[in-house]
């Protein structure tokens, strides 16, 4: 199949969290299973100012016309990495030549509805037609939208593929996004792109799209309830009944995330061969300042510093972690309050506590590779890729049972898993994995189990492969009018 991969971010060129790590590797599984694949992304400024990055221009008046009294001209290139061709969007007034990671996403809906438009120019204008769009998260939300209200003739035969990767970040703006676009405002009801009066870019993109996934089965069935549907619950539950919701897990990309060949740790290692993880340990410790303390075992967090990923839980119980013993370390940047409260327990405990308060890709493979345990206990985690990866470098996850951790860590086998949502109940596991970490023979058997586990996309590139047919030989032989239904918020 001729596949269009559609994300505002990708690495490596771009990377704000997990979203690029998924739209950079899952593309090259699809790539080596044969089929023809090509990943659109903005061309933010820190692109063209990267050396690693030779773009070949294409196209340098793309024309995309957002509606009669709004046209913009921008540029086209593509080049080739992993046996994939990656095509980049381009124009200064979204994507300006200063922008970095840090500030990836400029203010409002204009620039994600420019690059939705933009996405489907392209591949008129070159004349690459694919058999199956892939839109990811609320950015890319109108890009189904468009193709079956606003150009049905041109992409009738084109599977439409949504991806939610969070649905708590879903895009909500004024009616007058549909001005913007030159659509209808008859979308603006509750059976199309209008939720709790806004139009909602996420819920457009799974109304309108053949299939909406989501990054792991258990999230697939938690955003059906009212718990974790943050509002549109309603909405999954119709898109599950009626075969258009499914639940694929993420993978990693195993050339990127390993500790046999991974440039940024100061030791290689590997399952058969444990030595060099002891120096990334060593050398770790000594990096963040911390004492070498006997019996205490090191856990690191690589995180947004966000309740949504539980620091509130690591906060609650974070004085005790001396008396575990057990030395923490925390990288990550977020909420103002959360951080306060990290520096602060540093301060109190230098011998046990360091907060890095930045955003740092090399450390973080230290992390990965130095620590003994590694903390997720996260109040929902649609999959989470930072257990796969601390399981990939003999980091044993510490998890709440959400989401994809609860897909990926098996209590007792190769991690610790608790449930309830209390410091307690998080503590109770670090307990548990501290007793183990003072029997080494047993904490070593949990180590190679979990450094066995393979995380990589082969399976589930095979699963979308499944769901891009199914998609397809709906709309080829059938090409259905959109179902909808009454679905308006959580109650219906």
């Amino acid at each position: 199949m001729k596949i269009l991969f559609a994300s505002a971010e990708v690495a490596p060129f771009a990377k704000v969290g997990g979203l690029a790590d998924v739209a950079g590797s899952l593309p090259k599984a699809l790539a080596a299973r044969g089929h023809e694949v090509k990943v659109l992304l903005p061309r933010y400024g820190m692109i063209d100012a990267d050396p690693r990055w030779r773009l070949t221009e294409l196209v340098s008046n793309l024309r995309v016309r957002m509606n009669p009294l709004w046209e913009e001209t921008a540029s086209y290139a593509e080049m080739t990495l992993g046996g994939v061709t990656f095509g980049f969007i381009g124009t200064d007034r979204w994507y300006p030549p200063a922008v970095d990671s840090a500030s990836l996403y400029q203010p409002g809906g204009d620039q994600h509805l420019f690059f939705s438009e933009a996405v489907l120019a392209v591949s008129r204008q070159t004349g690459w037609i694919p058999d199956v769009i892939h839109s990811n998260d609320w950015h890319t939300g109108f890009i189904p939208v468009l193709m079956r209200e606003k150009y049905p003739a041109n992409w009738s035969r084109t599977a439409a593929i949504f991806t939610i990767h969070n649905l708590a970040y879903q895009g909500e703006f004024g009616p007058e996004v549909l001005d913007h676009l030159a659509l209808p405002g008859s979308l603006f009801t509750p059976d199309r792109c209008e939720a709790w009066g806004r139009v909602n870019f996420i819920k457009s993109g799974a109304v309108y799209a053949d299939i909406t996934s989501t990054v792991s089965p258990t999230y697939a069935r938690e955003i059906q309830t009212p718990a974790y549907g943050c509002a549109l619950d309603g909405l999954m539950r119709h898109l599950a009944d009626h075969r258009r919701l499914e639940g694929i897990l993420n993978g990693i990309d195993l050339a990127t995330f390993n500790p046999a060949e991974d440039p940024a740790i100061p030791a290689a290692f590997s399952r058969d061969d444990l030595n060099g993880k002891a120096t990334c340990r060593a050398e770790l410790l000594k990096e963040l300042g911390l004492p070498l303390i006997e019996g205490a075992p090191l856990m690191g967090v690589v995180s947004r510093v966000s309740s949504q990923k539980g620091m509130d839980l690591m906060l609650a119980a974070i004085d005790a972690f001396p008396d575990v013993p057990v030395q923490f370390v925390v990288q990550g940047l977020g909420e103002p309050d959360l951080a306060a409260g990290f520096r602060a327990a540093a301060h109190r405990h230098p011998n046990h506590i360091a907060f890095v308060e930045r955003f740092d890709a090399d450390l973080a493979q230290r992390i990965y590779a130095g620590c003994d345990l590694f903390l997720m206990p996260s109040s929902f985690e649609p999959c989470g890729l930072g257990q796969m990866i601390a399981m990939r470098y003999g980091t044993l996850p510490i998890v709440r049972a959400t989401g994809g951790l609860a897909d990926t860590v098996t209590e007792g086998q190769d991690g610790f898993v608790f449930s309830d949502r209390n410091p307690g109940a998080m503590l109770g596991a670090i307990l548990r994995a501290v007793h183990l970490y003072r029997r080494p023979a047993e904490f070593a058997r949990i180590r190679a189990n979990a450094m066995a586990r393979d995380f990589g996309w082969k399976q589930s590139a095979a699963e979308y492969e499944l769901m891009y047919t199914d998609a397809v030989a709906r709309r080829t032989r059938f090409n259905p009018p959109v179902p909808v239904g009454a679905f308006a918020g959580s109650a219906t």
